[in-house]
């Protein structure tokens, strides 16, 4: 009995599919592999991410890979910047060596680039212009190279701020009264929060008017039946923060004890003491006028 006329087929299609799927995974695989060699983004596994302060310092530190057999000794560590889309070389570091090779010296680190020992690095004096891309590239004796990435992102220090708060309207029973977070030098980008100690929960709080919200200001709506709260405002970024605080007691009129004091009430009570203190003067000298002609006419 002859084999089934479908038999060559369906082995000639099982044989070409299998073909295909080989070459399509050693094509993946060869395209992985050569992106892993020329691509120029930085790896994440090995990225660290670090924040400094205009004018202060910061510690670029490479680690050992743990993919690193034992065996294998660091013979060099290149040192490079990201310009643009390449990276600069700017010097090579090597154990038991005092002084590195310098590559690339470059203006803009003159006299603020020192190197600690073979893995790390340190800049001083940061600039904003410091912010950006750095490469330790490690090459070992067993032929293995291998980079670590540093982003740098250097800030402004945070400038030294005020709260200046303006009386909306002042009751008997509520003060409405509108805080500014005030800075006194440009810092940046910075974010503006506010926090409180002894605000009661019924505090109606509300942005200022305006056609935006103003993270910088903040209305209150506050009963005087409570005692006084305070309120400070926050002002930083990543590497710094600066705080003014506020006693709404002292600006809505409380005492230490709560009592709100009306400014009309004493003034009145001033009056009134006033008023006493002339109509007994003028008993007093009344009085002593008529013992003087008492004793003139005996």
């Amino acid at each position: 009995m002859g084999a089934r006329p479908e038999a060559p087929r369906l082995c000639w299609a099982s044989w070409l599919l299998g073909f295909t799927s080989i070459l399509l995974s050693t094509f993946s695989n060869g395209v992985r592999s050569s992106g892993a060699r020329g691509s120029g983004v930085e790896d994440s596994r090995n990225l660290v991410s670090l924040k400094g302060t205009q004018g202060g310092s910061v510690l670029f530190h490479v680690t050992r890979r743990p993919e690193v057999p034992p065996e294998a000794k660091l013979e060099k560590i290149s040192w490079a910047v990201k310009n643009d889309s390449n990276y600069i070389l700017l010097l090579h570091v090597s154990p038991g060596v005092d002084v590195p090779e310098w590559v690339n010296p470059q203006d803009k680190f003159e006299k603020r680039l020192h190197v600690l020992h073979t893995t790390t690095l340190r800049i001083d004096k940061l600039t904003l212009e410091d912010s950006g891309w750095y490469r330790a590239r490690c090459s070992f004796s067993t032929g293995i190279e291998n980079a670590q990435y540093f982003h740098l992102s250097v800030y402004e220090p945070v400038s030294s701020i005020q709260m200046l708060a303006e009386i909306l309207s002042l009751t008997r029973d509520w003060c409405n009264v509108t805080l500014e977070c005030h800075a006194l030098e440009t810092s940046g980008a910075v974010n503006v929060s506010w926090e409180s100690k002894g605000l009661p929960r019924e505090l109606e709080q509300r942005g200022a008017p305006g056609p935006a919200p103003n993270p910088w200001t903040l209305a209150l709506k506050l009963p005087l039946s409570q005692p006084s709260p305070r309120v400070t405002c926050v002002v930083s970024n990543p590497v710094d923060q600066k705080t003014a605080t506020r006693d709404l007691g002292e600006v809505c009129g409380h005492d230490p004890n709560g009592q709100h004091i009306h400014l009309p009430n004493i003034l009145w009570t001033v009056v009134l003491i006033v008023l006493a203190f002339t109509v007994l003067g003028f008993i007093f000298c009344a009085l002593v006028k008529r013992n003087r002609d008492r004793r003139n006419h005996i």
